[in-house]
This record gives structure tokens, C-alpha cells and sequence, in this order.
């Protein structure tokens, strides 16, 4: 795939996984950088539109519609169409929340994605050591809700990723064990639960509104690390 092609599908959808695009993404460092500033975008823009709505907004709008002369026809009609939105959001969002928590099979399914993302990563984020600091990794984690008092160990990479259908802090680290790969995921699963392939093994846990991740070498013990991240990570509000 040639830099415009690139340039032209990652525009058009920053989230696309195709193996042509994840694979070009990884060809340069300008490639991943464009990839990852525009994940980070996106982010950026979903907080923006995440404005709360009064509870009563709707019976006020309808109310004050009520109380209009039927000389404005087209007021009450707009009145009513803001009504009908609103009344149509509060629904996407009452359905959203009640698909928020996962139950386990779909919690194994996020430990799938994770799993396929490790691999797929690896050939870039392996070869890479930024060194970053604490305040770093809580710039990345300010979408996601939480902060780290601390890190629990030597942070070689992090950044905002696509994952699956959302995004995701990404973050790699080492330990005394080995590299872990850290992710977290803006979806909450009931119970904790583990996953594995033939390479990996790794652990989904839930923690207030997102999971957190963590994957490790075959036979590595994350436990210990994803119990040090849980202890350390705190929500301002």
C-alpha cells in the first residue's frame, strides 16, 4: 500500500483493522505516528460531545410548548421535534448503558481482541523505548476517567490504540517477569477472567467504568501487576 492510499483510508476511518491498513500502519514511523494522532483525536472529540442533559430539559421544552399561542404553528412544531430528539437520545442512551457491562463470554472476547492486538503490535512497539514518565501515562489516561499514583514498573511505550470498535489506552512495560502489555478499555466486565493463546496469558478486570488488561509472556504471573495498577489507579471524581 502506497503513503496516499494510506493516508487516504486512515482518514476515512482511523478504527479500520483490515490486515493491509494494520500492517502499513506499522511500516513507518509516520505512518504510526498519523495513526495514532488521529486515534487521539477522536477521543478528544467523543469527550467534547459527552455534554450532560438536564433530567427535566424534556418536560420543559414540552411545557414551555404547551403554554405557546396557536399563532406560532412552526415554534410548537420545532418545539416538539427538539422534544422528540431528546426524548430519542435519553433512549440510545438507556440502551447503550444496559449494554454496558459485559458478561463473561463477551469479557473473554475483549481478552481475545487484546491478544490479537499484542501480536499485532509487537513488531513496532518492541522495538521502541520512550522512556515515559507518570504524568505521560496520565495525559493518555484523562479520556478514560482514572490517573496512576505510581508506575509499577519501567513504561517503554503508551498511547491510545483502536480496540475493536472503541479506543483504548495501550501501554507496554517492564517488569522483573518480562514485557506486559497493558490496556484500558472503556467497557466493563462482571468478573475478572482470564484468556490465553499458544504465546500469552492475561487477565480482564473490571475496575469502576472501563476493564483493565493486562497481558504477559506463556506462564507469566500478571496477577501481581494488575493488582499493583487496580491499587494505584483513583478517579478524581
Amino acid at each position: 500500500m502506497d503513503d496516499l492510499e494510506f493516508r487516504r483510508r486512515i482518514l476515512a476511518d482511523p478504527n479500520d483493522n483490515s490486515p493491509d491498513l494494520s500492517a502499513a500502519r506499522n511500516e513507518s514511523i509516520v505512518n504510526r505516528k498519523l495513526y495514532d494522532e488521529l486515534l487521539q483525536l477522536d477521543a478528544q472529540l467523543e469527550k467534547a460531545m459527552k455534554v450532560d442533559v438536564p433530567d427535566d430539559l424534556a418536560d420543559r421544552i414540552l411545557f414551555h410548548q404547551s403554554g405557546q399561542p396557536n399563532e406560532k404553528p412552526k415554534s410548537n412544531r420545532f418545539h416538539m421535534a427538539i422534544a422528540a430528539s431528546i426524548a430519542l437520545a435519553v433512549g440510545i442512551m438507556i440502551g447503550q448503558f444496559n449494554h454496558f457491562a459485559l458478561p463473561s463470554a463477551q469479557a473473554e472476547g475483549i481478552g481475545q481482541i487484546a491478544l490479537q492486538h499484542v501480536h499485532t503490535e509487537a513488531p513496532f512497539v518492541n522495538t521502541v523505548d520512550e522512556s515515559v514518565s507518570l504524568q505521560q501515562v496520565n495525559a493518555k489516561l484523562l479520556p478514560f476517567g482514572p490517573s496512576l499514583r505510581d508506575l509499577p514498573g519501567h513504561v517503554s511505550y503508551v498511547n491510545h490504540c483502536g480496540f475493536g470498535d472503541k479506543n483504548a489506552l495501550h501501554m507496554v512495560m517492564d517488569t522483573p517477569q518480562g514485557k506486559v502489555t497493558i490496556f484500558i478499555v472503556p467497557e466493563v466486565s462482571k468478573t475478572m477472567t482470564s484468556f490465553n493463546d499458544k504465546q500469552m496469558d492475561g487477565i480482564v478486570m473490571p475496575i469502576k467504568n472501563a476493564s483493565l488488561i493486562v497481558v504477559g509472556e506463556k506462564g507469566q504471573d500478571v496477577m501481581p501487576i494488575i493488582k499493583s495498577i487496580e491499587s494505584d489507579l483513583y478517579w478524581q471524581i
